[in-house]
């Protein structure tokens, strides 16, 4: 459901809502491993890796290994990759405008996922 409410939206930046979801959170990080991307979108590696791979043929990310330990790979975004953020940041406004609800629901809405993950992850680790 919420990969059709961004579809519209993202489509003029030619990105899917996996690949905005990694752009996203590289955003804010600048640079991470496989290992921490995926545990930050809750992905497994063997569901990251194509979706690195396609947006790395987009030039829109890097992959560098590790020099001190070569299984570890780093993502990094390219300059157009950063670019991105300027021009796409008005997504999340205009997905809410789409959603017709108040910012108060959409609040309540994001503080239970967050509970959820969080009890989730929690579960899973034990």
């Amino acid at each position: 459901m919420i990969t059709r409410l961004y579809q519209p939206l993202l489509e003029a930046f030619e990105l899917t809502y996996p690949q905005y979801l990694v752009l996203l959170v590289l955003w804010q990080h600048k640079k991470l491993t496989v290992t921490e991307l995926g545990s930050k979108l809750f992905l497994n590696t063997n569901t990251l890796t194509p979706l690195i791979r396609k947006m790395k043929e987009k030039k829109l990310l890097t992959k560098q290994r590790s020099n001190k330990d070569e299984r570890t790979v780093f993502i990094a975004l390219t300059p157009k990759g950063q670019a991105l953020e300027e021009e796409a940041k008005g997504v999340p406004k205009e997905l809410i405008k789409s959603l017709k609800m108040s910012s108060e629901d959409l609040e309540d809405i994001r503080a239970i996922m967050w509970r959820f993950l969080d009890n989730f992850t929690e579960t899973k680790e034990s």
